[in-house]
This record gives C-alpha cells, structure tokens and sequence, in this order.
C-alpha cells in the first residue's frame, strides 16, 4: 500500500485542477479522508480477521463497491459538504474513495487487492507495479525502506500530482 500519506495526493490534485467551483473546501477534506478511509479495515487484524478474508486488508473496504457506498453516503451529506449539487459530492467522493485500491494494485506487494467485492473475493494487481509497497507497521517504516517507499510515490504519485495541479492552474489563469 503507499502510505497514509499518498492516498490523499490523488483527490487533492484532483480537487485543486477542478478549482473550488466544482470542489469545495468542505467536500475537498471530505475527498482526502474519503481516499485514506479503506485502510481502516487493518483494525481487523486487532479481531483476529486473517489478511486474506472479505473484511481483512485489502478487502471489502478496497472495493468499487465501498466507494459506491460512500458515494450514496456524500450525496445524501451534499449540502453540509457545501457541494455544487448531489452527483458532483457522489462522484468526487467515488473517485477519490475508488484512487485508494486504484494505487494500491500498483504497489510490488501485499496479497491484492478485492476490487470486485461481494461479486468476487479475488484479489487483483496491475499488470504495472512501480510503487514500491509500505510496510504495515510504523517501526518498519523507519530506514531505508522507509526512504525508498517515499522516493516511489513522490515519482509515481506525488510528482504527476503536482504536474496535474500545475497545468490545470496555468488553464484557468489562460483562459482568464
């Protein structure tokens, strides 16, 4: 997985190149927590639930069908999320909720990630690997894997993020 970090760079990048006309700040945060929210399902490993099961890591919250649910849920909350109508609060929350597996499957590794859930329990990678995976647990992190995994999500994510933001902020300003 890239880390708690990364994930939010996706929606972040996202909301900024669309400009708060379309997000607000409000569904913006919402888009960020929204992007870090299926990594919550490691407490699992604190109820003894295996990597591998439905609701372990990767699964059900890792799925199209858990960034449907927080799509419904952010177009029912469009208005407190200060969104331009219910379809835009719904489809950026499904984006950013959806970029979270989305980068994960492009992680070297894990045991997948269950895309297709409930239809499916298989677990899927990209066919393209290039970020290096983040370990599980913090004091892991520290050293030189830690160092690595962040010099392959600023290459990977942060940096065409940041490309992304830029040339849609140069297009407004043009156009102006």
């Amino acid at each position: 997985m890239p880390t708690l970090l990364t994930h939010p760079v996706v929606p972040v990048a996202l909301g900024v190149a669309l400009g708060t006309r379309w997000v607000s700040p409000r569904l913006l945060a919402a888009g960020a927590a929204a992007a870090m929210l299926p990594d919550a399902d490691v407490l699992a490993f604190k109820f003894g639930i295996a990597y591998a099961s439905a609701f372990g890591h990767r699964g059900a919250t890792h799925s199209v069908m858990f960034a449907v649910l927080l799509a419904g849920l952010a177009a029912a909350l469009w208005r407190p999320l200060q969104a331009r109508s219910l379809a835009v609060a719904a489809l950026f929350i499904f984006a950013a909720t959806l970029s979270h597996p989305l980068l994960d499957m492009l992680t070297t590794g894990g045991e997948g990630v269950a895309l297709w859930w409930p239809f499916s329990a298989e677990r899927h990678f990209a066919d393209w690997r290039p970020i290096a995976v983040s370990p599980l647990r913090l004091q892991q992190f520290w050293g030189e894997r830690g160092w690595r995994v962040l010099r392959s999500e600023a290459l990977w994510v942060w940096a065409p993020a940041l490309v992304l933001m830029v040339c849609a902020l140069g297009l407004r300003r043009w156009q102006r």
